[in-house]
């Protein structure tokens, strides 16, 4: 082990040996599900207006947003209802999964995002693994094979935006990592190890290139498609500068390496995730209860915005890294931890945000969009820790 990595997980003691009260799983679960009820009402009504709509997404300016199936957040909505099926085996829960994810499942065939592990791993991976419905294989793989053609053997990763080419050429943001899982899934599947090689390439790329020596991580990498050592620039699109560190760029990181040391027992990986551990844990800008500000160098801190969802994504992925490294307890603790804050402080009342769970999320600042509001990525991931704490 290098010795910054061996720093890194040395420092990551102080936050997580704070002693953290322990969330009782069943009233979360229980306020969770009165308060998805509520969102179901709003989304069936919303959509006899606009049938075209199929997923709620967030509150903004007091309205209730809904979006269409190609939305990168489309698949987090039928994916929650699926966590509740899995946590209360009611069949009202496995009906409505059902239900909502048919509303997704065109989008298998999308080679224009690279979010198909968002919007169709997150409900149809969490279907098959329950019900084991072949249907739901078919989607997955083909999803797997739309996804594999955003990938350029030169640059040896998979490109992230189609828009805004007078930006960059081939922009990469860390936010892919996440979609990894989809491409794992699909060889298991078929055996065609396609899919693993370019999970793995994308993986080993995004080390080299995103990640700066105290394992905080770019938020969009520039690559030239023409000459493979060649890196256009590094810049964020979402954070609060080039140089920041944007709260939800690190969860997605962090989770998205906890994933790859999942399926391929690599210990580059397994270093990479402890390493990215480190650096979220240890930030001392992170107030008490482990809920971070949208960006760790915002300099309006503690006059800006929290991000809840960054926490959830966190709170799960601490939860699966737990079970892999020396420094399981830590972990451990430092989920619990934010769990329980994120389970007393940061949830809405029943009936408030038209049935969101969580508050206090932070989507898009620099762009003005989706700040201090409900989000549903972060609702799936709370549900997530919540039964991953278990």
């Amino acid at each position: 082990m290098n010795l910054k990595i061996k720093i890194t997980l040395l420092s990551v003691l102080s936050f997580s040996m704070v002693k953290a009260q322990k969330v009782d799983v069943a009233k979360a679960f229980s306020s969770a599900a009165k308060q998805t009820d509520v969102l179901i009402k709003n989304v069936d009504s919303a959509r006899l207006i606009k049938p075209n709509l199929v997923s709620p997404r967030t509150v903004e300016n007091g309205q209730f947003k809904m979006v269409i199936s190609k939305d990168w957040t489309s698949g987090f909505f039928p994916a929650e209802l699926w966590y509740f099926y899995e946590y209360t085996k009611d069949k009202k829960w496995l009906d409505l999964a059902r239900k909502y994810s048919e509303d997704i499942k065109k989008e298998q065939y999308n080679k224009g995002t690279h979010d198909l592990g968002f919007m169709i791993y997150c409900p149809f991976g969490n279907g098959y693994r329950l019900t084991k419905d072949t249907a739901y294989r078919s989607v997955i793989i083909q999803a797997a094979k739309s996804l594999s053609t955003r990938f350029n053997t030169t640059a040896g990763v998979l490109k992230s935006w189609d828009h805004n080419g007078d930006k960059w050429q081939y922009p990469v943001i860390i936010d892919n990592m996440m979609n990894l899982e989809l491409l794992f899934e699909a060889t298991k599947m078929t055996g065609d190890s396609s899919f693993y090689k370019i999970a793995i390439s994308h993986a080993n790329n995004t080390i080299k290139n995103h990640f700066r020596p105290d394992f905080s991580s770019y938020h969009v990498v520039d690559y030239d498609t023409l000459k493979t050592e060649n890196i256009l620039q590094k810049v964020t699109a979402q954070g609060y500068a080039n140089e920041s560190a944007w709260a939800r760029g690190q969860a997605w990181a962090l989770y998205g390496y906890t994933m790859c040391y999942r399926e391929t027992k690599n210990k580059t990986y397994l270093a990479q995730a402890e390493g990215i551990a480190g650096f979220i844990l240890n930030n001392k800008i992170t107030p008490e209860d482990g809920i971070p500000y949208w960006d760790y160098n915002d300099p309006q801190i503690p006059n800006t915005s929290r991000d809840a969802s960054a926490a959830a994504i966190t709170a799960s992925a601490l939860y699966e890294l737990a079970g892999y490294g020396k420094n399981g307890k830590k972990y451990k603790a430092a989920a619990d931890k934010i769990l329980y804050s994120l389970s007393t402080k940061y949830t809405s009342k029943t009936g408030d945000n038209y049935g969101f769970i969580l508050e206090h999320s932070t989507g898009h600042r620099p762009a003005k969009s989706e700040i201090d509001v409900p989000i549903n990525y972060a609702d799936y991931y709370y549900l997530e820790a919540l039964l991953r704490s278990k």
